[in-house]
């Protein structure tokens, strides 16, 4: 079962993909567009793709074998790619990039200091996009993860909240249409750091959902 944040349910074309065959792809190699990463179950594919009737390009996360191809993750919401020039690679600090044209950087992980050690990124089969380091092997030692920042739909294994340690607010955004993933005003978040409600806001509505206790997060 998984939360979804949207109001409908959008098909996709992505014919003509040619997957690779291992779910983790290192420093030295990048995922181009027509390209894509299987998860090790071939339950999730991380590639680039064009919603609706856009021809704007984003990389996402999709189920793989569902008869509805259906994006549960975004990683350049706000900033596509308008041709196939796209390129996702671990650069030479050891951080996530998209690049596009004249490899300008159109999305990155931004991490916050220099990785010195060799470091890959990895589809799980959760559907959890992470940065790591090459010789940390099975650990849940993450550089980066996307389920840190999730985009309209809520998998087994996201928190949502606030994570008290680093501060980081985990939220979830819908589209603002099915061409565009971009964020909408509709969200839902915890209202603070101290209150244990979580709200769906939008322009017009809020509504308590209930059921979410230990102050910051859902699991």
């Amino acid at each position: 079962m998984y939360f979804r944040f949207r109001s409908s349910v959008v098909s996709y074309c992505f014919s003509c993909l040619n997957p690779l065959l291992l779910p983790t792809i290192t420093s030295s190699h990048s995922l181009s567009d027509g390209r894509t990463l299987v998860s090790k179950d071939r339950s999730f594919e991380l590639g680039f793709f064009s919603p609706g009737s856009s021809k704007n390009r984003y990389v996402g996360i999709w189920y793989k074998n569902m008869p509805v191809k259906t994006v549960v993750w975004v990683a350049n919401r706000i900033n596509p790619i308008n041709d196939s020039s796209g390129l996702l690679v671990v650069n030479e600090t050891g951080n996530l990039v998209l690049t596009s044209q004249n490899k300008s950087v159109v999305w990155s992980a931004n991490l916050s200091k220099e990785v010195r050690t060799p470091v890959i990124f990895q589809l799980l089969d959760s559907g959890n996009l992470v940065l790591r380091g090459e010789r940390d092997g099975g650990s849940e030692t993450y550089l980066w993860q996307s389920f840190d920042y999730p985009s309209d739909t809520l998998l087994p294994g996201m928190k949502l909240g606030w994570d008290l340690k680093t501060g980081l607010e985990r939220r979830i955004t819908s589209w603002k249409s099915s061409d565009d993933p971009s964020r909408s005003a509709t969200t839902t978040h915890v209202r603070s750091r101290s209150v244990t409600t979580t709200l769906v806001r939008s322009r017009t509505v809020t509504n308590d959902l209930p059921g979410y206790d230990s102050g910051s997060i859902c699991t």
